[in-house]
């Protein structure tokens, strides 16, 4: 019996697992696959609406009680550069970046398991094995890429951090980060931000996508210090003027006044 794959994406959720970012929390994802034709048309439209891609999937939290995971981005366009970010780029100055195809190389490997083992050693992805790795790079259905962040060092090449990027229809997207994290002084994680909002602005785009915001979790709370930074919430996004929004309070008013839980896909189609 042949089976035709539906052209309308399909929308599931995932089963409650522990919150990596707020204690006592469990969390569950809205998601999608991302493959055939009309792939980026499907990234574009959900990068959008708060959705992030995990190689051929997108997904975005749906928690019941909790909607404290924001998706973050940068406009671009209205960014300036602050004293301590112009000496970023002044301390870094002898980096160069090359971007590449999204194919994983055994010292891209190498790199990412001292940066995990170092900064996230009980996390998730601390298991991760060559070959899923070697997924994470390189199973795409979209416009990707990965940026070196290299030196010359003794006649030879040194990459001291990568970012596997995508290019979306308003923008860079960031999905996955990670550098040396013995070179503390080099704040490689924030010249990697800066030099994709210098490369987001080159390719005349509007918007630097920097994944989920989670207020008071030490791995995302770096995000705020861009600004202007907007985040989605409550079913559009918004500009960040002065301090980050308070999460208890935007919970409380988004369960006693739910938005929509509208998905916009392109072409009239419907989940």
């Amino acid at each position: 019996m042949r089976h035709s794959i539906p052209k309308a994406p399909q929308f599931y959720v995932t089963a409650p697992q522990e919150c990596p970012y707020i204690h006592n929390k469990v969390e569950r994802k809205l998601f999608t696959a991302l493959n055939g034709p009309d792939a980026e048309i499907l990234n574009n439209a959900l990068s959008q609406q708060g959705f992030r891609r995990s190689q051929n999937v997108l997904y975005r939290p749906s928690c019941a009680d909790c909607v404290a995971c924001l998706s973050a981005r940068i406009p671009v366009n209205a960014y300036n550069l602050s004293p301590s970010e112009k000496k970023v780029i002044r301390r870094n100055k002898h980096i160069f970046r090359t971007i590449k195809s999204p194919l994983a190389r055994e010292e891209h490997f190498k790199l990412f398991k001292k940066y995990v083992l170092h900064r996230h050693e009980n996390g998730g992805m601390a298991g991760m094995d060559e070959y899923e790795f070697s997924s994470m790079i390189e199973e795409t259905a979209v416009e990707t890429f990965l940026c070196e962040y290299a030196i010359i060092s003794e006649g030879k090449k040194k990459i001291l951090a990568v970012s596997l990027t995508d290019k979306i229809g308003d923008g860079l997207s960031m999905v996955y980060s990670f550098y040396d994290p013995l070179l503390n002084k080099l704040s490689l994680g924030k010249y990697m931000i800066i030099d994709h909002i210098n490369l987001t602005q080159e390719l005349n785009l509007s918007f630097l996508y920097l994944g989920y915001w989670v207020k008071g979790s030490k791995k995302m709370d770096y995000k705020t210090q861009y600004k202007p930074l907007e985040i989605f919430a409550n079913g559009k996004w918004q500009l960040v003027e002065n301090n980050p929004p308070d999460s208890d309070n935007r919970i409380k008013e988004t369960l006693d006044n739910p938005a929509p839980n509208t998905i916009f896909l392109p072409d009239g189609a419907k989940p």
